[in-house]
């Protein structure tokens, strides 16, 4: 069956800022307190898109979660009027404000684990949204994801989005993030990989957060009915090194699996684990970057493997989506380059400036959310979210109209910011023809 790897990417919100609420996220505690550019933010995620659209990728829009989340700030005692729970909150308890107006949702790729048709036990696209419980700005998102999946997949004979895992430590999920398929042909069957750090019972003690339980992840392949799931642990010297996420060293598509010499602790055991559950489907192509040729520092600072893996209609090999930052570090770039000629199944490199989010520690691949969809699912999603030349233009000019060009950290007070962002994401909601409930301050008026 023919099916293409859709992407769905998170529109920068408004109230995108440097705050530094993540530990563990080496590029947003070294921007932490610096101003922001939500504007450009913004417009850099939809040239982005409107480039993979051009290049034939169904290309779908997510939009940003309402923020300032003042019921947050509500059920933690705050009262008042908005502005007045903003100002409270900001004056008594300013780490809960700054997670209140965190625009952390933008990174679509934890935004939920996805099984396409051709994996599932019931023959649906099945998501669960992450609870991403491991911070406390992003455990305010799912809820509004899972409501937000609904509405650009809503027909339940063709998809299954199910609620959150149970927010404990036990099941901390972190989604796509940690998650890759590979397989022939989309539209085939595949074999999907998940990357955990660490047990749910495991005492850790790392430098920075383990974010991903092995537990999480098979309940999720478990309600999935996710066919031929290896699970493979995350390398602890990736994590203490920076590599919050299993995608900042690690990024596959079709046949090809691309990682670094530390992604896994047991790189052995995944090659073995994955050759054996294709099931003789496809011969997978494993591509090592070593330590000596890029260093972990590098690869952190660089996000080479943060990049956006794509198989182009018409083209044999798979292109390499790479962040500006990986152009400007010499040794990734020689990394990135020699993948091109080296006649493996890379083809070539190109390269793409998110300098906004970078600077908060998301390259292109935390922007989307990979969701392989045959022809009729495609026509079942949402069309008003599907992103072409007519849409891309509508939503330039909505943001450049909404968005401020500047927010530092103690803008993030300003009472004005939530009549901006609400005014903004009203105009969104009818944009995308999401409906007149979709924000929760648009059920309360």
């Amino acid at each position: 069956m023919i099916a293409h790897e859709a992407n769905v990417d998170g529109l920068v919100g408004p109230t995108h800022s440097y705050v530094g609420l993540s530990p563990g996220n080496l590029a947003s505690q070294r921007s932490a307190g610096e101003a922001s550019n939500p504007r450009a933010a913004v417009l850099e995620g939809l040239a982005k898109m409107r480039q993979l659209a051009d290049w034939g990728v169904p290309q779908f829009v997510l939009p940003p979660h309402e923020r300032p989340d003042v019921g947050f700030l509500r059920a933690l005692g705050f009262a008042g009027s908005d502005a007045g729970v903003l100002d409270k909150a900001w004056r008594a308890e300013p780490a809960l404000a700054a997670a209140a107006c965190s625009a952390s949702a933008m990174w679509a790729a934890n935004a939920a684990t996805v099984t396409p048709s051709a994996d599932a036990a019931d023959g649906r696209v099945h998501f669960t949204p992450a609870n991403l419980l491991t911070h406390l700005h992003r455990s305010l998102e799912p809820a509004q994801t899972a409501r937000a999946l609904r509405r650009l997949f809503p027909d339940e004979r063709r998809f299954m989005v199910h609620d959150p895992l149970p927010a404990q430590p036990h099941f901390a999920d972190e989604g796509a993030a940690n998650h890759v398929r590979l397989c022939a042909e989309h539209g085939q069957r595949g074999v999907n990989l998940f990357v955990w750090g660490r047990e749910a019972w495991e005492h850790w003690d790392g430098v920075y957060p383990a974010r991903q339980t092995r537990e999480a992840f098979e309940a999720v392949a478990r309600r999935h009915g996710t066919a031929r799931a290896v699970f493979a642990r995350q390398a602890r010297a990736a994590i203490d090194g920076g590599a919050f996420h299993n995608d900042v060293v690690c990024v596959g598509t079709k046949t090809c699996l691309l990682f670094h010499e530390s992604a896994f602790a047991d790189r052995a055991a995944v090659e073995a684990g994955i050759r054996g559950a294709t099931g003789g489907l496809f011969e997978p192509v494993f591509v090592e970057i070593r330590e000596a040729d890029l260093p972990i520092a590098d690869l952190v600072a660089s996000y080479l493997f943060n990049s956006q893996l794509l198989a182009l209609p018409d083209e044999d090999r798979l292109l390499l989506l790479a962040p500006v930052e990986t152009r400007d570090n010499p040794r990734a770039r020689a990394a990135a380059e020699a993948l091109a000629v080296s006649n493996g199944p890379i083809g070539r490199v190109e390269y793409v400036d998110v300098r906004q989010s970078m600077r908060n520690g998301g390259g292109p691949a935390c922007l989307r959310l990979r969701v392989v969809l045959t022809e009729a699912e495609l026509a079942a999603a949402n069309p008003a979210q599907r992103l072409d030349a007519a849409l891309h233009a509508r939503l330039t000019d909505w943001a450049t109209r909404r968005y401020r060009d500047r927010l530092a950290p103690a803008d993030l007070i300003d009472p004005a910011l939530i009549v901006e962002t609400r005014e903004a994401l009203d105009e969104l909601s009818q944009i995308l023809q999401l409906g007149g409930d979709f924000y929760p301050f648009q059920r309360t008026a």
